[in-house]
């Protein structure tokens, strides 16, 4: 009988100890929530490197402030040739589609790219 329950209790203890024995692994970084908004450059800092894109259609506009790190890659589509151009090229009303992420405004920007312009305003009145 003392047999059997040491035997009981080797198997059941083994997988234990093997399992506290498993060096603990670092989890993976929790990946980085993205999002995308086309809209026009509402405001543009080049200093501060920060653009505001408002998107949206009637009442339901919003808003989206992105910080611009140095190493986003932003292309210009207008010109059919995809070419990189530079944040201080960006115009307020240029049509852009962007890729952001990030917990809270500004969001950070991972790509930007000028589709186009917004014409605005009323060439005369009568």
């Amino acid at each position: 009988m003392r047999n059997i329950s040491l035997l009981f209790v080797a198997l059941f203890l083994t997988p234990l100890a093997a399992v506290a024995a498993q060096q603990p692994t670092a989890a993976p970084p929790p990946s980085a929530a993205h999002d995308t908004v086309r809209g026009a450059i509402r405001a543009i800092d080049v200093s501060a490197r920060t653009v505001d894109v408002t998107s949206g259609v009637g009442y339901a506009l919003h808003v989206v402030q992105l910080q611009v790190p140095v190493s986003v890659p932003i292309t210009d589509r207008e010109s059919g040739q995809g070419e990189s151009i530079r944040l201080g090229e960006l115009r307020l009303g240029d049509v852009v589609r962007a890729s952001f992420g990030g917990q809270a405004s500004p969001f950070v920007a991972y790509t930007i790219e000028r589709v186009g312009r917004m014409v605005t305003g009323v060439d005369t009145l009568p």
